[in-house]
C-alpha cells in the first residue's frame, strides 16, 4: 500500500503550523517548526501572497497530512462524503475521524496517527473481538475496540495506561485504559472534532 515516507516535520513547516505528526516531539522545544517557522526550501521565507486556489489546495493538503491519507484515497473519501446527506465538509471529517487508526490515536493508545497505524497493521487491535489490521477500517456506533490479550504487555500499551488522562478523549468515544478498551458511543459531530481545518475550502476546491 502506498504511503508517505518523507520527513514529517517538513510537512508541518510547509503548512506553517503543527500537525502533530511526531507525537511527543511536537510538544518539545526540539520541534523544527519552533526553530524554523517558515516553509522548507530555498525560497521558504520569500513566498508571495497565496492565491485563492492555493489556499484551498493547502487546506486539502493539510487535512490529508493530518490524517495520513494520500490523494487518491482522500478524493474517494470526498466523493463518499458528497453523496451523503448533510454538509459535505462535515461528512468528510466524520469519515476521517472514524478511521480505526484515528480512533486508536484519539483514545490515547498511540502517540501519533502514524504510531496508531503501525499498531493496527501489526494486528494488535481487535474490533468487536476480531483482529482488524486495516488502519482505514471504519468504526461504527456501539463498536468495541480493544488491544489483543497477547499484546497488552507491550511497551506502547503500558505507556498508554501509565499516561491515561493526559490527553482529552473526544466525547463520542470512551477510553477505558485499565482494560485497554475503547467504546464508540456515537459518530462525531463537527463541534466535537478539534482538527484545525477549514473544510469549506476543501469543498470549494473539489467543486470546481
Amino acid at each position: 500500500m502506498a504511503r508517505y515516507t518523507g520527513a514529517d516535520c517538513k510537512r508541518c513547516r510547509r503548512e506553517k503550523q503543527k500537525l502533530f505528526l511526531k507525537g511527543s516531539k511536537c510538544e518539545s522545544a526540539k520541534c523544527p517548526i519552533e526553530i524554523r517557522p517558515y516553509p522548507p526550501g530555498e525560497h521558504g521565507r520569500g513566498r508571495t501572497k497565496d492565491s485563492e486556489y492555493l489556499l484551498q489546495k493547502r487546506e486539502k493538503q493539510k487535512c490529508a497530512r493530518i490524517y495520513g491519507v494520500l490523494e487518491k484515497q482522500f478524493r474517494g473519501y470526498y466523493s463518499e462524503a458528497n453523496r451523503k446527506q448533510g454538509k459535505t465538509g462535515e461528512n468528510l471529517l466524520r469519515i476521517l475521524e472514524t478511521r480505526l487508526d484515528n480512533v486508536v490515536y484519539r483514545a490515547g493508545f498511540a502517540k501519533s496517527r502514524d504510531h496508531a497505524r503501525q499498531l493496527v497493521r501489526h494486528g494488535h487491535i481487535l474490533v468487536n473481538g476480531r483482529k482488524t489490521d486495516i488502519p482505514s477500517a471504519r468504526v461504527a456506533v456501539n463498536d468495541i475496540i480493544e488491544v489483543r490479550e497477547s499484546s497488552r504487555n507491550m511497551t506502547p500499551f503500558q505507556v498508554a495506561q501509565a499516561e491515561a488522562g493526559e490527553r482529552t478523549v473526544p466525547a463520542w468515544l470512551e477510553a477505558i485504559p485499565s482494560k485497554l478498551r475503547i467504546l464508540v458511543h456515537s459518530l462525531p459531530e463537527r463541534p466535537a472534532i478539534d482538527t484545525q481545518v477549514q473544510e469549506q475550502l476543501i469543498v470549494e476546491l473539489y467543486s470546481k
